[in-house]
């Protein structure tokens, strides 16, 4: 029987780990359209603004304003 290192991962724990992922990016869409950081995309500034609202979802919650 092989032992199996702590760092390893098998395939039900990388497939948690994804879902995990797109679970956190969807919590993000959904807080960053409802504080409306979707609605001037069309430039850069703004679009910069929504990706970090995205990823940083957490400090929206906090009361953080990502815009930039």
């Amino acid at each position: 029987m092989a032992t199996r290192k702590p760092y390893e991962l098998d395939g039900d724990d990388r497939m948690r780990v994804g879902i995990g992922g797109l679970l956190y990016l969807l919590i993000g869409v959904i807080l960053a359209a409802s504080n409306e950081y979707f609605e001037n995309v069309d430039a850069l500034k703004p679009l910069l603004s929504a990706l970090l609202a995205i990823v940083l979802w957490p400090l929206l919650l906090l009361g953080v304003n990502l815009d930039i």
